[in-house]
């Protein structure tokens, strides 16, 4: 990250934050400041997720998201819409609370480095591995324990409103629950070493691949990736599936669940007949499950 704020201040910030001083008769924030650099990671960050955030989505609504399945009765009205704004009440919360980690990267706390080969070229492609099966493993626990009573209904019931996902159902979560499913992005960094364009390659992917398993394109039925047809299930059915980026951890804790066929064939998973009997199981599910969580 220090290498974007470099070029941040070199060509935007230094500007902004001598004319504020200008404007204001005091001494301009110098760049080692932790006002200004929590100042400037708030812009940068808020700025960067809002834009790929609707840039991503709105690309995969227009290109690839199957619109026959806003026809599904468990489809909100107006859902796109609601789904937008509750994205963009989240993003704000969780730039904040995630500046003190970029803070510790750029003081030097993380293991980030900058030669390409300080721990050898194919440490490369290993500590990108590292990242995707540490992070898909703290996800799959976050995520299961956040269907746990006792949290379920303050942070995460927000998220499974959304039934029948469209892209911008990505980021769309109460901000504690988006905040504590990103935790494990940051923390990587602080318990393994990796090259710092490897970590801001795998950021923009991971935001690329949320995108990606809300899309309804269900392309991949590899057993292994957790594709959009998986997490189709796990919003469809709720208990299951709670990984990220591969179904290693929910077949190793008894979380898995295979996706039916017609889910992967556009016009047997657009039935009515195939939507009413999973709007059908839903009504008679989710209230019991809600119902447990509530008296436990």
């Amino acid at each position: 990250m220090d290498v974007v704020m470099e070029y941040l201040d070199t060509y935007v910030f230094d500007s902004v934050y001598d004319k504020a001083a200008q404007l204001t008769a005091t001494a301009p924030l110098p760049r080692d400041s932790l006002v200004r650099q929590s100042l400037s990671l708030f812009v940068f960050i808020y700025a960067y997720i809002v834009a790929f955030y609707f840039g991503t989505a709105g690309l995969s609504y227009r290109f690839i998201y199957d619109k026959k399945q806003e026809q599904h009765p468990k489809f909100l009205p107006r859902q796109r819409l609601l789904e937008m704004a509750c994205a963009s009440k989240a993003l704000p919360v969780i730039t904040v609370l995630t500046i003190p980690w970029i803070l510790g990267e750029l003081h030097g706390y993380s293991l980030v480095y900058k030669e390409w080969d300080k721990y050898g070229y194919a440490y490369l492609g290993i500590s990108a591995a590292l990242f995707i099966l540490f992070t898909d493993f703290c996800i799959y626990w976050v995520h299961r324990l956040e269907h746990h009573p006792r949290v379920y209904a303050r942070c995460h019931k927000l998220h499974h409103k959304w039934i029948v996902c469209t892209p911008f159902a990505s980021h769309a979560f109460h901000p504690v629950d988006g905040y504590l499913q990103s935790l494990p992005y940051h923390l990587a960094v602080f318990i393994f070493p990796m090259h710092e364009y490897v970590y801001l390659a795998l950021f923009a992917f991971v935001n690329v691949w949320s995108v990606m398993i809300h899309d309804g394109e269900y392309v991949a039925s590899n057993p292994v990736v957790n594709g959009a047809a998986h997490h189709t299930v796990h919003h469809l059915y709720f208990n299951y599936n709670y990984g990220q980026f591969t179904t290693l951890f929910d077949r190793i804790f008894n979380s898995y669940r295979k996706p039916t066929q017609e889910i992967y064939d556009r016009s047997r998973r657009n039935s009515k007949t195939v939507q009413a009997l999973q709007a059908r199981h839903i009504d008679t599910a989710l209230p019991t499950l809600e119902n447990s969580k509530k008296q436990q």
